[in-house]
């Protein structure tokens, strides 16, 4: 059972103190590059990274649900913030390329603050819980091509170039690939930008093979920007480009939407725009998104980082979701990003020694303190560094090794990720994880799943043990995890699925997941006629669909 738990609220404070502050100060070590870098790449202005992340340590800390995440912008939303924008400066009425990504920015916030409160919505129904219904293979697909969408746009920018359509930077992530093809060619046309992105990019990729285990504790991306900076500076370089279209110069110099110059409290104000509802179409596409992606990304990271507490706490992903909702109220009405528990900044917490929810809290004070003595600083960092910087995290998300972990679950696995990340990259996120639900649907029923069992598990409580009957499948598994939650950790449980005849990769890997969770409680979770079991496809991976063997 667990014991000597970090103790909550003002007592957590003075009990874990050092422990929080410390991991609070290397996050925000992390924090400050990537929140910069991730709105940059999302076309708001640089500066309100920090200020969403700002939001979510000093103020959603006090209200989150669990107790090691931190909050913050979020690479996986860049793709939909950055098409927000980008479809709200189109119906701009000024016809200047500053005015209108301004009037975009302030229209896109609208939805992030509408996105926030049906958030709260979520929480305050309890549906938390049906982040689970998503099946992980269209996840990691959707993840996938998330990270090949930034890699596609931040290639260019490393080589110093942004891709135009229409005098408007392209988006779509097909035509940014194949533009690729004349990026490469002319890739010594802006050689000192090239330089300080190549090394920039070394940084990002070879420090974490530096083998001095206190070295890797100093983020690859503090390390960037300690060495992109002075570089940029002997190279004459600013953040200044020459906007090209056909090769001709269309426009001389960039302009940022705000004068940051100026201190932290002239630049803080109400910068939310509602005019987006006379757009009602564009509008709620993008509140649907950035709610249900958001609050996906939001669960998944709670979930992933509660098997990483080293005291196994249970997060209130409901409680969570509502503060997630409040943070993007907070941070759109001051022109901030969309934020979420962001997976990257919440491993580091754990990994630096973070205990409590004053991690967060700390990561959130120390962005304060350096907005306030150093807003001016976003200007110095070259679009370069931090455009690798966003590939460094991008490859993360479509590392070749996710393409070899599917396939071993299982080719099917694979196919599903394949057509989850293809139909994403030629659509939007919706539909692509859409396709991957709908084909996982129809391989179910292939393999003898029935339409009934498709949407309802069959089962039966006696005592201790859950008697199961048909098919156990990502769309069905909500019900009888419910019924196994509601026994306390300390029990000993029977899941009887003898007369089961199929159980997809989704539901094995949840419950795996609960049979730790019942051991780490001092309970147990038998599941009783496994053995009957084959893996699909013959897979040897121990997180393999499995179908009843027939003898």
């Amino acid at each position: 059972m667990k014991t000597n738990l970090p103790k909550d609220g003002w007592q957590g404070l003075k009990e874990n103190f050092s422990a929080d502050a410390m991991s609070g100060f290397l996050v925000f070590l992390l924090a400050l590059p990537l929140s910069l870098g991730i709105a940059s790449a999302s076309s708001f202005p640089p500066i309100f990274g920090l200020v969403t992340a700002m939001i979510g340590g000093i103020v959603v800390s006090f209200l989150a649900g669990s107790p090691l995440t931190i909050k913050g912008p979020a690479a996986g939303l860049i793709v939909i913030v950055a098409g927000a924008v980008d479809e709200f400066s189109k119906f701009s009425p000024n016809v200047l390329p500053e005015e209108a990504a301004k009037y975009g920015w302030q229209l896109a916030l609208g939805a992030v603050v509408v996105a926030g409160v049906i958030q709260i919505l979520f929480g305050l129904l309890k549906l938390g819980k049906y982040s689970d219904i998503f099946p992980l293979s269209a996840v990691h697909g959707m993840l996938a091509a998330i990270g090949i969408i930034i890699i596609s746009k931040q290639i260019h920018i490393l080589f110093g170039f942004n891709p135009m359509i229409d005098g408007k930077p392209m988006v779509e992530p097909v035509e940014l690939i194949m533009e690729l093809k004349k990026t490469f060619a002319n890739f010594l046309e802006h050689k000192d930008v090239l330089i300080v992105g190549l090394v920039s990019l070394f940084i990002v990729f070879g420090w974490p093979m530096i083998p001095v285990k206190a070295l890797k504790k100093i983020p690859s991306a503090l390390i960037v920007l300690l060495v992109a900076i002075p570089l940029s500076m002997y190279f004459g370089l600013h953040n200044v480009a020459d906007i090209k279209e056909g090769g001709i110069i269309i426009k001389k110099g960039y302009q940022p939407l705000l004068d940051f110059k100026k201190g932290l409290f002239e630049i803080i104000g109400v910068n939310v725009s509602f005019e987006g509802l006379s757009h009602v179409g564009v509008f709620i596409k993008y509140v649907i998104m950035f709610a249900l992606v958001g609050s996906l990304e939001a669960l998944l990271t709670v979930k992933a980082i509660d098997m990483m507490d080293p005291f196994k706490r249970k997060s209130n992903t409901n409680k969570d979701l509502m503060a997630v909702g409040f943070g993007n109220i907070v941070a759109g009405i001051f022109g901030g990003l969309p934020m979420i528990s962001e997976v990257a900044r919440s491993s580091a917490n754990v990994n630096n020694g973070g205990r409590t929810r004053w991690a967060n809290f700390f990561h959130g004070l120390f962005i304060l303190i350096f907005l306030i003595f150093a807003v001016t600083f976003s200007d110095m960092i070259p679009k370069s560094a931090l455009a690798a910087m966003l590939i460094g995290v991008g490859w993360k998300l479509a590392h070749p090794k996710e393409f070899g972990h599917m396939f071993k679950i299982g080719p099917d696995q694979l196919v599903v990720f394949l057509v989850t990340i293809i139909t994403t990259l030629a659509t939007d996120l919706l539909i692509g994880i859409a396709a991957g639900i709908v084909l996982k649907i129809i391989l179910h029923m292939f393999r003898g799943v029935s339409l009934k069992s498709i949407v309802k598990a069959e089962f039966k409580v006696e005592n201790n043990v859950i008697h199961v009957s048909g098919s156990i499948v990502f769309s069905n598994f909500l019900k009888l995890q419910a019924a196994i939650q509601k026994f306390p950790l300390t029990e000993q449980i029977h899941l009887d699925v003898t007369h089961v005849n199929f159980i997809d990769h989704s539901s094995i890997e949840t419950l795996h997941q609960m049979e730790n969770e019942f051991k780490l409680n001092g309970g147990m979770l038998d599941v009783i006629g496994l053995n009957h079991f084959e893996n699909l496809h013959g897979s040897k991976h121990h997180l393999a669909a499995r179908k009843k063997m027939t003898r």
